[in-house]
């Protein structure tokens, strides 16, 4: 395994791989979720490049940039076990040198659900992504259901900007009790993890509501941020049911459509969605 911390590195190594390219972009504290996409990329692929950065651009003000939970030591044992051929580790100053005032807009998906709430988040996110995108030149880049509004997003700007790769969405990856892995899940007192199965359960009740026959996307909104609000420790983002290429809201139910949530459980948020189809 080969770590490059500079573009210019990444961009020698990467000129020296024969055969497909997976790229795994990440920011690091790998878990399960991270795993199901790098072992994708690694079967998929003859060569492997994972990328660890956090990037400042996609957090707002008030969020958590500074807190991010961060251990480079024990992601890059984690990379090196699953055999990775290189490791992108760029420094913040390395992505964005001094005078950088190139951005990436996606326009109306960009400011729906997450970017409504996050106004200028998709804006890192695309950035950041096109430049390793750049950077790498992958064949295939990975990314998780559990952020379906991020992927909808690079997979849009992949085909608006004629990129040459493919776009791969990999199912999400739940604890047991359903919630969705994630690295802010490590927020979570003992009783505030207990209140976050919430979320998958009222993505479950939105499933049943509308297998049951119910197709008025507002009822089902509605009994599922009732359900939330039972919870003790949860304030409600949104709760969302949309066309999924769009991210129009529905009022009547057609298929496939995306049921997607922020919560907040204490000072935590979180997201999750499930497509009904």
């Amino acid at each position: 395994m080969k770590i490059a911390e500079t573009i210019a590195e990444a961009r020698r190594l990467r000129e020296g791989l024969p055969g497909p390219v997976g790229l795994v972009p990440t920011m690091g504290f790998l878990h399960d979720g991270h795993l199901a996409l790098i072992r994708r990329s690694r079967a998929e692929n003859s060569l492997m490049v994972v990328s660890v950065f956090v990037n400042p651009a996609q957090f707002g003000p008030q969020e958590d940039f500074k807190t991010y939970p961060r251990d480079i030591e024990r992601d890059l044992k984690i990379l090196a076990r699953e055999n990775t051929d290189i490791v992108f580790l760029p420094s913040v100053e390395e992505m964005y040198p001094p005078g950088f005032d190139g951005w990436v807009d996606m326009g109306k998906i960009a400011r729906r659900l997450e970017g409504a709430s996050r106004p200028g988040h998709f804006r890192g996110v695309a950035t950041v992504v096109a430049k390793l995108f750049n950077i790498v030149q992958p064949t295939k880049a990975y990314f998780g259901q559990k952020d379906a509004q991020q992927t909808i997003v690079i997979k849009k700007m992949v085909a608006d900007l004629d990129m040459n790769l493919k776009v791969v969405t990999v199912p999400t990856v739940r604890e047991t009790d359903g919630l969705a892995i994630s690295s802010r899940n490590a927020y979570l007192n003992t009783e505030e993890r207990q209140a976050a199965a919430v979320l998958y359960r009222s993505l479950c009740l939105g499933q049943q509501l509308w297998a049951e026959g119910e197709k008025g996307a507002g009822k089902i909104r509605e009994q599922m941020t009732a359900f939330i609000q039972s919870e003790p420790f949860t304030t409600i983002d949104y709760v969302s049911i949309a066309e999924p290429e769009t991210l129009e809201e529905m009022a009547v139910v057609k298929t496939p459509a995306l049921v997607s949530l922020a919560v907040r459980i204490g000072k935590t948020r979180l997201i999750d969605n499930v497509v009904l189809e």
